[in-house]
């Protein structure tokens, strides 16, 4: 199956009862035994769901894993990973990760005695430097959030197996239809399902896919041990966005061009961060790894003004200012004071978030809408 085809069709079948062509949602906690242990492969549903199933099996399908997990939020993927290590181990990551991910490594996962070393990545050589013998993973993100940095999977993955490292990747910004880190070399692929996969923001939820069944059970022991599952209802949710996914992230990524190329020319924007730009560093990796350049844009104005970028997103109106991102509607964010207001100042200056930072979560309305909502606010 090539992967428009695999997103309404991959790793689903017609439900067995009635032949429904969707996957029913199965809300109920526990299912009917004839002897103790004779079930028909359900028992709770905090460890199996029918419908969480069948969106587990799409998640596999479009990242070319072979086993997929749902969480009831990115988050809770990223703890499922991180229960993997023990007191003692290190964690190599980007230095140029989403607010979320460093405040559950620093704060929670930190004081279990678990050492993080947070990396610049754009040249994959600088990871080497920092392999320990209690190194245990590699989390990387890429294109980056919100400097939109782009890290060569296949150079990290290199490095990974040379070590005999797990190597994790955040693929949320993506999606599978820009780009597979599985075929890259990544062991483990995260996504907030919550943003593209979703689609609608109407669900918070996380995925984990993985190719390994050896890892898959370790993982699968977690999710259920911890207990951090989704509901079926929102299984259903993702599972009905998973199948326009494709012909979205088309028209993401086109209007994503062009408000890129708008902003780039406009008098009062300082820096476009995009990976499409021939000027974007890392630009070549993107062109290789990537199908195309995604609706994820960051801009800086010139002046670098707190106040005047905070004036940008209030009058913006077609750009919703809200957290979050990868939605059919355009959102606007002021990471410094939103999503990565965990980091502190010092911290996130030094990666490029500065005060007059403006993330944008271009969506699929109409483009000239959009240009005119950008050219009433910037002024």
């Amino acid at each position: 199956m090539k992967f428009n085809t695999k997103t309404i069709h991959g790793g689903q079948t017609h439900d067995p009862a009635y032949g429904s062509v969707m996957p029913p949602i199965y809300q109920t906690s526990t299912y009917a035994q004839s002897t103790p242990g004779g079930h028909k492969g359900f028992e709770y549903s905090r460890t199996h769901n029918p419908t969480r199933q069948a969106l587990e099996n799409a998640f596999a399908s479009i990242e070319n894993g072979n086993y997929g997990l749902a969480f009831g939020s990115g988050l809770a993927a990223i703890d499922a990973v991180l229960k993997l290590l023990e007191p003692g181990d290190e964690v190599i990551s980007t230095n140029d990760l989403y607010g979320g991910s460093y405040r559950l490594f620093t704060s929670i996962f930190k004081k279990f005695g678990i050492k993080f070393h947070f990396v610049g990545m754009q040249n994959a050589d600088n990871i080497e430097s920092y392999v320990t013998d209690k190194t245990k993973l590699i989390w990387v993100e890429t294109p980056t959030n919100p400097m939109m940095n782009i890290i060569d999977i296949k150079a990290v993955s290199t490095i990974a197996k040379k070590h005999d490292l797990l190597l994790a990747v955040d693929n949320t910004f993506a999606t599978p239809y820009l780009q597979q880190p599985i075929d890259l070399g990544a062991d483990i692929v995260m996504h907030s399902a919550t943003k593209y996969l979703g689609g609608h923001s109407d669900v918070v939820m996380g995925a984990l896919v993985v190719k390994d069944k050896e890892l898959a059970d370790k993982l699968y022991f977690i999710q259920n041990a911890s207990g951090a599952v989704c509901g079926p209802q929102d299984s259903f949710l993702v599972l009905r966005g998973i199948k326009t996914l494709h012909i979205r992230m088309q028209r993401h990524s086109e209007n994503g061009k062009a408000v890129a190329t708008y902003l780039a020319s406009h008098p009062k924007v300082e820096h476009v961060y995009w990976p499409g730009f021939e000027s974007h560093p890392n630009h070549e990796v993107a062109k290789s790894q990537m199908k195309d350049f995604g609706g994820m844009i960051s801009f800086t104005t010139k002046g670098n003004n707190y106040e005047e970028a905070i004036k940008i997103v209030e009058k913006l109106k077609i750009f919703t200012l809200a957290e979050s991102l990868g939605g059919v509607e355009s959102l606007c964010g002021h990471p410094a004071s939103m999503t990565h207001a965990s980091i502190p100042k010092e911290e996130r200056e030094k990666t490029g978030v500065v005060d007059s930072l403006i993330r944008l979560s271009v969506g699929i309305e109409d483009i000239d809408d959009l240009l005119d909502d950008l050219k009433q606010a910037i002024g």
